[in-house]
């Protein structure tokens, strides 16, 4: 069996408005005791993987490309020296303006061989009332960094709904992120929940932060659908409702999400999962790092995945894939533990078919590609 392992790095520059992640702004001499403590939490941790090979490594946070280059690579390097590796794509988020040629250099050298860019839009405007650091210039000098550093995996996020985004600023930026051409993007439709400060002021109806001049939810899904048709006609290939991938070059970690496939995650907040159980390590970095030090534990939640959790999670997860899941294959797996659910699910599932929500061919099911930009509605309907 193989194994992804995700590398959790909490620290910002500055905390974006829209953020409802658990990271924080802190003093950079922070940094190393924190990678320090990754390291002892990987070695410490070797006894409960077995003999699993780690195949896909990722470092997210957060603003991970904040560490000093060489943390990196001894984190790197601790998973190597403790575990069976045969590394398929090594990938680490990145600010814009974090990056220099010595740092892509050293991170290629490292063994990363794919970078997440936090692009979010290419408007100034959008990205100053965000609370983002770069420009949209940026952009394109961290991009010729990589390339001139030997990058051929680029990855970039976009968000549709950020304030004072029209329709004319929003195919802006999809027509400068095709100037670029990367390999992979995930476009995110803005989240609008207590977890951000954004998300609370909008919810108040105030106006700080551009609460006010946050699109609608209608302009919000027409930017999608726009996105989609634009990235379609470009080469790219829609593998998940917020993924798109030139051929060849989907994101394979965060395919083992959605395919409920393994993976370990080592720094404050990470989640592991081993196929029957999930947990999660204390959010805040300096507890977390404490306990490292003083040999204790580091879990905070531990969760054993119930049939009807995971039945629950072979739908949710399973059909953000465009491809779909296959409706026999779960049938035949649950029906000894969740017999009642699955005859519940089935009536929904015939329901949502007829009136074109999702698409059944044969045994295989999926979302209607015209409803992606509401999928959570979806969900709810078919899960609730």
């Amino acid at each position: 069996m193989t194994l992804g392992v995700y590398i959790q790095v909490p620290f910002c520059q500055t905390k974006c408005t829209y953020c409802n992640f658990h990271t924080g702004v802190v003093s950079r001499d922070r940094y190393q005791p924190y990678a320090e403590a990754v390291c002892r939490e990987i070695t410490e941790s070797v006894s409960s993987a077995g003999t699993d090979t780690i195949d896909t490594v990722y470092f997210g946070g957060g603003t991970p490309s904040l560490l000093d280059p060489s943390a990196l690579a001894k984190i790197l390097d601790t998973l190597r020296r403790c575990y069976r590796t045969d590394l398929l794509e090594v990938t680490l988020e990145a600010d814009p303006e974090t990056i220099s040629p010595v740092k892509a250099s050293a991170w290629r050298a490292a063994g990363f061989d794919r970078i997440s860019l936090g692009v979010q839009s290419f408007h100034d405007r959008e990205l100053q009332a965000a609370g983002r650091m770069h420009r949209r210039e940026d952009v394109f000098r961290a991009t010729d960094f990589l390339r001139a550093a030997g990058f051929r995996n680029i990855s970039m996020d976009l968000i549709a709904g950020l304030p004072h985004q029209t329709r004319e600023s929003w195919e802006e930026s999809v027509s400068q992120f095709l100037r670029i051409y990367p390999e992979h993007v995930s476009v995110y439709m803005l989240e609008i929940d207590e977890g951000s400060r954004l998300g609370r002021e909008a919810l108040a109806g105030g106006e700080r932060y551009s609460a006010a001049a946050i699109p609608s939810d209608d302009a919000m899904a027409d930017f999608y659908e726009s996105a989609c048709a634009r990235l379609g006609a470009a080469g790219y290939e829609h593998y998940e409702i917020s993924n798109w991938a030139l051929p060849g070059h989907p994101s394979r970690h965060n395919l083992k999400y959605w395919r409920r496939e393994p993976y370990l995650g080592f720094g404050a907040g990470a989640h592991s999962f081993d196929g029957t159980t999930r947990w999660a390590n204390i959010h805040d970095s300096g507890r977390y790092v404490t306990c490292i030090e003083r040999g204790l534990s580091t879990r905070e939640q531990i969760e054993p995945v119930t049939p009807w959790n995971a039945l629950h999670e072979e739908f949710f997860l399973g059909l953000r894939q465009l491809e779909g899941i296959d409706l026999a294959r779960i049938e035949r797996d649950y029906e000894a533990h969740v017999k009642d659910r699955l005859a519940v699910l089935r009536g929904r599932i015939d329901t949502l078919h007829s009136h074109g929500l999702i698409e059944l061919d044969g045994t295989n099911l999926r979302l209607a590609p015209e409803w992606l930009a509401i999928s959570n509605e979806v969900f709810v309907e078919l899960l609730s």
